[in-house]
């Protein structure tokens, strides 16, 4: 699965931490704030997501677009500590 991540943290300190923590799953910087990743396992980004939540506190934002799920697209954000999930199904 694709997944790519933006960050929008609350710190210079903070930015530098998730920076690290996205190397170790094996993500990419594509630009500053944006990381991406090809081949993700969904246990994996679960693993991440619970990583990302430890890291963070209400001042970070963070946005998870993950495709193909279930053939949807999948935006998952992380706002003042609460994990919310948007699933992008085609018009019938």
């Amino acid at each position: 699965m694709f997944v790519s991540v933006a960050l929008d943290p609350g710190s210079e300190e903070r930015a530098k931490e998730l920076a690290d923590l996205l190397a170790q799953y094996g993500f990419e910087k594509v630009q500053r704030g944006l990381w991406e990743s090809g081949l993700v396992h969904p246990s994996s980004l679960e693993r991440l997501k619970h990583d990302i939540d430890r890291l963070t506190d209400a001042y970070d934002r963070i946005r998870i677009f993950q495709y193909p799920v279930e053939g949807t697209l999948v935006i998952s954000s992380l706002r003042d500590k609460k994990w919310r999930r948007l699933i992008a199904r085609p018009s019938t």
